[in-house]
């Protein structure tokens, strides 16, 4: 199989219906669908098993741990030679996964290449974070993504390099940013940007990036970030920023063991 489709979700089902139909009229078929459902309390499961799909889809509900649980759960599922995250409240154009595809076909030295990263939309047909300065540019390195583009694009990643950088998991805490796995696997890895938009952001009412800074309540994972992009080869003032938020959330996790949990949650 091509490619695994990792969708986490909790309590999306108003919004899942858009993903399935971005993938139902997909050009390109040889995928599946993995739902991995971090301890929803609607109708999520109801809704995915009334679904016939010309493609398969692989639901798991598991305790409600965090986005970054569910999407290691979801890597562990995985069939498909390449992983492609797909949030519950975004979609892809139809000849999406055709496009990436293609891509990948491509590199001439796939070995050392981990993930395809495509542009994103929004809603009204602009380009997140703006074009690329030509049709590819291959990154090595965080220094190299972080003179390119600061973010909001979507990535397609071998699924046997994802199995080898899960996320770390902390006691008590719901959230780390997946920007820990990406700068992992560019250290070691390369990343083919492409400029073509396939895929549809959209932010919701209660998407997760509309819920506030969620560093402050998963402060462990917020110091593992910063500390080892402050390490990294990203340009100095990043670096510098980095190793500031390091400290002061080493604070934060620091109170937060002196404190019972209801003080700070």
């Amino acid at each position: 199989m091509r490619f695994t489709i990792l969708t986490p979700t909790y309590n999306r089902a108003h919004c899942l219906g858009r993903v399935y139909e971005s993938l139902r009229v997909q050009t390109f078929q040889d995928f599946e669908w993995v739902v991995v459902d971090d301890g929803s309390t609607d109708r999520t499961r109801d809704l995915i098993s009334s679904w016939k799909a010309g493609f398969p889809i692989r639901y798991v509900w598991k305790p409600n741990g965090g986005r970054h649980t569910a999407i290691n759960t979801g890597v562990q599922m995985a069939r498909g030679q390449f992983t492609a995250q797909l949030d519950s409240d975004d979609s892809l154009l139809p000849h999406a996964l055709e496009r990436i595809d293609y891509h990948w076909r491509q590199i001439e030295d796939q070995e050392r290449f981990a993930i395809v990263v495509a542009l994103c939309l929004r809603e009204d047909g602009t380009v997140v974070g703006g074009r690329l300065p030509r049709d590819h540019v291959d990154v090595f390195g965080i220094g190299q993504l972080a003179a390119l583009t600061d973010g909001g694009q979507w990535g397609t990643a071998r699924t046997d390099i994802l199995r080898k950088f899960p996320y770390p998991i902390f006691k008590n805490e719901r959230f780390l940013t997946e920007s820990v796995v990406w700068n992992r696997i560019l250290r070691r890895h390369g990343a083919r940007y492409v400029d073509e938009p396939l895929h549809i952001y959209r932010v919701t009412p209660d998407s997760l990036s509309r819920s506030g800074d969620h560093r402050w309540r998963s402060p462990k994972g917020a110091v593992l970030f910063h500390a080892e992009l402050a390490l990294s080869d990203a340009p100095f003032k990043m670096r510098l920023k980095s190793a500031v938020n390091a400290l002061r959330f080493s604070a934060v996790a620091a109170a937060r063991q002196l404190l019972p949990l209801t003080s700070v949650e």
